[in-house]
């Protein structure tokens, strides 16, 4: 029981690692990540404030993981140029996109209120 809940983190944690060496994005999203995340404890926001960020936050890495995945499982299906791929690489990405402007959009509606 142990070592399958060992290996099932292992495999979690060898998929960020993949996803970090690969993404550029992702590695840019972290690093907005750990600033956000000094900010919102330095300057003491709201528990439900922190809590907002920490949401928008685990979104957008979220997605950024499954689009790395959804976007290579199409490059094993279909290593040539396809529409249907083009299509659902597409779509992940705006995936990625609209948690991304969802998450910038909390960001300026809870900063705001410290900053103005």
């Amino acid at each position: 029981m142990i070592t399958k809940l060992w290996n099932s983190f292992n495999f979690a944690f060898s998929g960020l690692k993949t996803t970090w060496q690969e993404e550029s994005n992702f590695r840019i999203e972290v690093v907005a990540t750990i600033l956000v995340l000094v900010s919102i404890f330095y300057f003491d926001f709201s528990l439900s404030e922190k809590v907002f960020c920490i949401l928008a936050i685990t979104l957008v890495l979220s997605s950024e993981v499954i689009n790395t995945a959804i976007e290579d499982l199409c490059n094993k299906v279909e290593p040539s140029h396809d529409l249907v791929i083009k299509k659902i690489k597409d779509i992940s990405s705006g995936f990625v996109l609209v948690s991304s402007l969802g998450a910038l959009l909390v960001g300026v509606l809870v900063f705001w209120g410290h900053f103005s």
